[in-house]
């Protein structure tokens, strides 16, 4: 996969999500599409020799809940999850991705959650080895995974924390650097 092409997929991640935002009448009898919309900047995390990202990563994600997850009480929350999309797109060239799993939210009070998530990714990183610099990937397929802190600002904003991760566990080859990523969103929850 090319940059381009995961450049253009997330472009219409954020286009359509944008537009969606913009309109005022999500709902009209029916529930919002999106239960939460997230924007921020990552930056890499994990500086080595070989895994030297440069720039600042934008970052897009949807959420969606479709098992009514932010309404399910205890620890049947673990068995519904809310589905997430996402993007992170390179401002100096380096490896963008695009992803997408399962995010589960634990409410600490009405003010502040943790989150994690769990999926697979998609990106347009090196491979192997080239002489260069990192990060290599292994392959164009990895899972991806993230923690996250947030707190609610009212009933609709908050702001969330994130460090993510995607790598193969070794499952295509021995390269296998990751992309390791932290930043700040911004997230409004429909």
């Amino acid at each position: 996969m090319t940059h381009t092409a995961v450049a253009r997929l997330a472009l219409s991640l954020f286009v359509s999500t944008g537009a969606i935002l913009a309109s005022s009448s999500l709902s009209v009898a029916q529930e919002p599409l999106f239960d939460e919309a997230r924007f921020g900047s990552l930056v890499a995390i994990d500086k080595t020799d070989t895994n030297d990202e440069k720039g600042a990563f934008i970052n897009g994600m949807v959420l969606f809940d479709p098992w009514d997850h932010d309404n399910t009480p205890g620890w049947r929350k673990l068995i519904r999850p809310r589905i997430h999309v996402g993007a992170d797109i390179s401002t100096a060239g380096e490896t963008n991705q695009a992803y997408a799993g399962f995010s589960w939210t634990a409410n600490l009070g009405e003010r502040f959650f943790l989150e994690a998530g769990f999926g697979g990714s998609l990106n347009d990183g090196k491979r192997e080895p080239d002489g260069g610099r990192g990060p290599f990937v292994g392959c164009h397929t990895l899972f991806h995974e993230y923690v996250a802190a947030g707190v609610n600002l009212d009933k609709n904003w908050r702001v969330i924390a994130m460090a993510e991760h995607s790598s193969h566990a070794n499952l295509c080859g021995d390269t296998n650097n990751g992309l390791t990523r932290g930043g700040v969103m911004l997230g409004y929850k429909f």
